[in-house]
């Protein structure tokens, strides 16, 4: 048996970030609303005969004795199918790492959304959303595919009403943020009572830019104020909203069209050097 597939893997933004609570193992109760963006890693996957998971992914350096989140992902597939074939994967990276963009959960979903098609497991959407779980509380959303309201560690998922059209200017400052260390800082003064905390909805453009929040803005623009600087300059260049997605660093602009925010992130990059990536949302 030798089979081979790509696949995309793409990046999210989070248009609003509550932190509502801290729950007893560590993790916090959030709501958020999210949504998937066309910048991709690329996934390339061969099977063949025999056993064993090779993962190859450069520029992501691992701490010793951590295995990528894929080859975990793949583990888990077959282990949950009761199959054994190889597996090689290879990542090439597109998404910056530790950016608040979600690449790793991504990955991680594709690779157990590209298993169980390419075996023809038949696991189904939420089973496999169950097993996302076990890898990271962003991988359930990727494999739910379409933009969601997400509550609990953020595995709760119901679809999002239709958002308005626009594009969104990605810009990364060039420099990693710990989601772990983001959490541990966040110092709560709210409780998880969901009922107060209005649903996200945005069926027009002003009522989205009315909703943007991310409670984790506090603790990491206090370590990393260049991420203020950010969304200032995209605001100076035609964004009409600018927030910080996730724990960081990546910021994002939202923009009438995608022409605009092309032209803002050619200027940005020119001025400063960051990194910058036009996108527009995936349905």
């Amino acid at each position: 048996m030798k089979m081979r597939g790509v696949y995309p893997a793409p990046a999210k933004i989070n248009l609003c970030l509550h932190v509502l609570g801290k729950r007893q193992d560590g993790y916090h109760f959030l709501a958020m609303a999210m949504q998937r963006v066309d910048l991709c890693d690329r996934i390339d996957i061969e099977l063949g005969e025999g056993s064993g998971v090779e993962v190859a992914c450069d520029g992501v350096a691992l701490a010793a004795g951590e295995e990528n989140i894929a080859a975990r992902a793949a583990r888990t597939v077959l282990a949950a199918a009761g199959r054994e074939c190889s597996v090689r994967i290879a990542i090439d990276k597109r998404i910056p790492v530790a950016a608040g963009l979600g690449g790793g959960s991504s990955d991680a979903a594709t690779v157990l959304m590209a298993l169980d098609d390419m075996l023809g497991l038949g696991l189904g959407r939420q089973r496999l959303m169950d097993l996302g779980l076990r890898l990271g509380a962003d991988v359930p959303f990727f494999v739910f595919g379409r933009p969601a309201w997400a509550t609990g560690v953020g595995e709760q998922l119901v679809s999002l009403p239709p958002l308005p059209p626009l594009a969104y200017l990605l810009v990364h400052p060039g420099f990693a943020v710990s989601t772990a260390w983001v959490y541990q800082s966040l110092r709560l003064t709210i409780s998880d009572e969901l009922a107060s905390l209005p649903r996200f909805s945005a069926g027009s453009f002003a009522e989205l830019l009315g909703q943007l929040h991310n409670d984790l803005e506090q603790v990491t623009v206090a370590a990393y104020p260049l991420i203020d600087q950010v969304k200032q300059r995209l605001l100076e260049n035609g964004a009409r909203g600018a927030l910080m997605s996730g724990s960081g660093a990546a910021v994002f602009g939202v923009f009438d069209d995608f022409e605009r925010a092309r032209r803002a992130g050619e200027r940005l990059t020119g001025q400063f050097g960051w990194r910058t990536d036009p996108v527009r949302p995936l349905p």
